[in-house]
């Protein structure tokens, strides 16, 4: 059970909906952006995920930070839990960049592992962050695969985030239903 569905069992409490929702929206267009860019220079479309990894860690401190505004939480235990989770996620990338650097990894397939790491950090960072960064986690994993077997694959990655977009308004709906 994900954090935010626990506190929502405890008492009522107003959600940052319209924050969290647009953060999750934004992330997924720049993650869209990534696919465009891998699409026609997978050269410059490793660089993209490399800096997209900081974006998605601040960011997911910048929630953490909005959720302690509304459950009573020490945002010092958040943030130290975040960097932690974070700078895993930056070893394994800069793992995966000397992997690059020295020609085991090239072009396409040093995106998608980047990208694979992306998704499942962010995957396992929405346990204590909330459904909508697992979903997004999906997301990205999601489009890794699909970058895999499908040619053209941005059509079918702006499909699949047609669907998880979708998705996540009508779950949040039900949420903001439940909580009224």
């Amino acid at each position: 059970m994900y954090d935010d569905e626990i506190m929502a069992d405890e008492a009522p409490r107003r959600r940052h909906f319209g924050i969290e929702g647009a953060i999750f929206v934004l992330l997924i267009l720049l993650s869209l952006g990534g696919i465009f860019i891998t699409d026609f220079s997978p050269d410059d479309g490793y660089g993209y995920w490399l800096l997209m990894v900081f974006v998605f860690g601040l960011v997911s401190v910048f929630v953490s930070w909005l959720q302690t505004k509304r459950k009573d939480l020490d945002f010092g235990d958040i943030l130290k839990a975040q960097a932690m989770h974070w700078l895993h996620t930056i070893i394994v990338v800069g793992a995966a960049s000397l992997l690059n650097k020295s020609g085991q990894l090239q072009g396409l397939s040093a995106d998608l592992v980047i990208l694979l790491i992306l998704g499942l950090s962010t995957l396992l960072d929405g346990y204590h962050i909330g459904w909508q960064f697992s979903l997004l986690g999906f997301f990205l994993i999601g489009c890794t695969i699909i970058i895999g077997y499908v040619n053209p694959f941005m059509w079918a990655c702006v499909a699949l985030a047609v669907v998880i977009i979708v998705g996540a308004i009508l779950r949040g709906l039900s949420l903001r239903e439940e909580d009224d």
